[in-house]
């Protein structure tokens, strides 16, 4: 008997009554049936479980084998799977609340539409996950692997990657507004029309990345390293380049309105005219092409916040890390609830 049906003991004839009454019909309706999971089930044995439309509540999956399960549809409320395995799981539709993955293996796991505003991913797997049209404004991904990852048109407004691996991550057509990129690996990283205004991407890796029509205005690009990358038709207005490097990369129609270029590196760029520069700030620092030049000014960095404060002020360049979510409650228990 392994440790969860030990665990379940206590349940096994509401379980029983449960899957004999999911799987009843009346003329041809079935009985609907919903499930409810709390309490303590570390280092469960789950790979391939069906839990499709599972409601957890305050439960410890904390190293448990959810490999390949189905998990659709679920709601996690301030639920732990730190260090579970859930390698290939489906989490589409999925909403969650306050759960903790840190630690976690997602290797290509399914998350596409799902519900992670202020879910913890630190220092968890995600490499080659789906999370296109996932809503994850202030979720926390610090230090988590998300190489070759798909965000396409997610909702990632004030999530914090600081540190993290977005190597060939697919995130085009994101809304990540004052998101924090701090120290990330973006290397061949695509964010082809993105919305990044205000976002900290200071001190990125950035070779080969693509920021084409992105719009970046008022973010901090400052010592980055963006060699080879394409901002082309990108929206750089009051952005802080200072110190960055551009070798090699594309700057052809990106709007340099207020943009500072103290210090920054674009002797090699592609694409760049004196006309857009013109609209630009720099130095005697500023590397740039033969025959241009950029005016002398300031380096004062003016953000304006967004309207619905209708306030302008100055702030620090990096934009404070979202709140964390509290801590899931003590788990006490296991039940199973049906019609």
């Amino acid at each position: 008997m392994t440790r969860f049906t030990k665990f379940l003991a206590p349940t096994a004839v509401l379980v029983a009554i449960s899957a004999i009454a999911g799987n009843a019909v009346a003329g041809d309706k079935e009985i609907p049936r919903q499930n409810s999971f709390g309490g303590s089930c570390v280092k469960c044995e789950l790979a391939g479980r069906n839990m499709q439309g599972a409601r957890i509540v305050g439960a410890n999956f904390s190293g448990a084998n959810l490999t390949g399960a189905n998990l659709r549809d679920a709601r996690f409320h301030a639920s732990v799977f730190s260090g579970a395995d859930l390698t290939k799981a489906d989490l589409s539709d999925a909403a969650m609340a306050g759960a903790v993955f840190s630690g976690a293996n997602l290797t290509s796991a399914r998350l596409r539409s799902t519900e992670v505003n202020g879910v913890v991913f630190s220092t968890a797997n995600l490499t080659k996950a789906d999370l296109s049209d996932a809503e994850a404004s202030g979720a926390v991904f610090r230090k988590a692997i998300l190489v070759g990852a798909s965000f396409r048109s997610a909702s990632l407004r004030g999530g914090v990657f600081e540190l993290a691996d977005l190597s060939r991550a697919n995130m085009s057509d994101i809304a990540a507004q004052g998101a924090n990129f701090y120290k990330a690996r973006m290397s061949g990283t695509v964010l082809k029309s993105a919305e990044l205004q205000y976002a900290n991407l200071s001190r990125v890796e950035g070779h080969g990345a693509s920021f084409q029509d992105a719009e970046l205005t008022g973010a901090n690009l400052s010592y980055a390293t963006f060699s080879h990358a394409s901002f082309r038709a990108a929206d750089l207005t009051n952005a802080q380049l200072t110190g960055a490097v551009f070798d090699g990369a594309d700057f052809r129609d990106t709007d340099l309105t207020r943009t500072s270029l103290h210090g920054a590196d674009l002797a090699n760029v592609r694409g760049l005219t004196q006309d857009q520069l013109d609209e630009a700030c720099g130095d005697a620092r500023t590397k740039l092409p033969r025959g241009l030049a950029v005016r002398s000014c300031a380096s004062v960095r003016m953000i304006v916040k967004p309207d619905y404060t209708r306030t302008m002020r100055m702030v620090p360049a990096m934009p404070a890390l979202p709140v964390a979510p509290a801590p899931p409650p003590a788990p006490r228990y296991l039940l199973t609830i049906h019609p």
